[in-house]
């Protein structure tokens, strides 16, 4: 039989999630839902928080789970929707709006690829209850798009367009994720970070300085450029 720790390393969250369902998750931990979830990015939030609309009809209710990403759906004859894949996208684009999505939404997942700064998961996820998942690595969107068993609703299709669209799926099995950031604000990526900077002194220890030529480069690696 396994033991605790290792049953906590693989979970599977059934969404809407309760507060005692993120508590317990460790960074790391590898995450799969079931249930209904909703697509949200800056489209979305300019339309609801900067133009007043308002959310679609019981979404809170049904689902407190919000993924950055752009599905790969095309409508059939039927008029029905068929979704080859979901691909994530960059969360730290969406940071100035979280706080008031996360107050009105009353999201607990936030999910995409690249995660947020430390800042945003202390000041702003910690707060609400909400925990960050991102996806595993590059090319994952077919994978993701197995655990997409129907396609709800999806608002604002013709103003916004496929990828800025709110679209609202039934999954199952729906993964896999890392938590990347917990209910206490611990980030996955700024823990490992730190590991491997505190090597990366010694690697180039010794070495004559790069020469710098194109516009923005630094050898100063405390330096973020995006």
């Amino acid at each position: 039989m396994a033991d605790a720790k290792s049953q906590r390393k693989t979970v599977r969250l059934k969404v809407p999630v309760e507060a005692q369902d993120l508590a317990d998750l460790e960074i790391g931990s590898v995450v799969y839902l079931d249930g209904v979830i909703y697509t949200g990015r800056e489209g979305v939030y300019k339309k609801v928080l900067e133009q007043g609309a308002a959310l679609p009809a019981g979404i809170s209710e049904l689902s407190n789970a919000n993924f950055h990403c752009s599905p790969a759906a095309a409508v059939e004859a039927d008029g029905s929707y068929s979704v080859g894949g979901v691909t994530a996208t960059a969360s730290f684009r969406f940071s100035k709006w979280m706080a008031d999505w996360l107050a009105l939404s009353r999201a607990k997942i936030i999910i995409g690829k690249g995660g947020m700064s430390a800042a945003d998961y202390r000041d702003i996820l910690v707060p609400a209850g909400a925990i960050y998942l991102t996806t595993v690595g590059y090319g994952t969107g077919a994978l993701l798009g197995r655990g997409i068993k129907d396609v709800r609703a999806v608002h604002w299709l013709e103003e916004l367009g496929n990828a800025q669209a709110m679209w609202i799926f039934e999954v199952e099995n729906f993964g896999p994720f890392l938590v990347e950031s917990d209910v206490r604000g611990n980030s996955l990526f700024e823990q490992q970070g730190r590991l491997i900077n505190a090597n990366l002194e010694k690697l180039y220890r010794g070495l004559k300085a790069p020469a710098l030529s194109r516009y923005g480069e630094t050898d100063d690696r405390k330096d973020e450029l995006i």
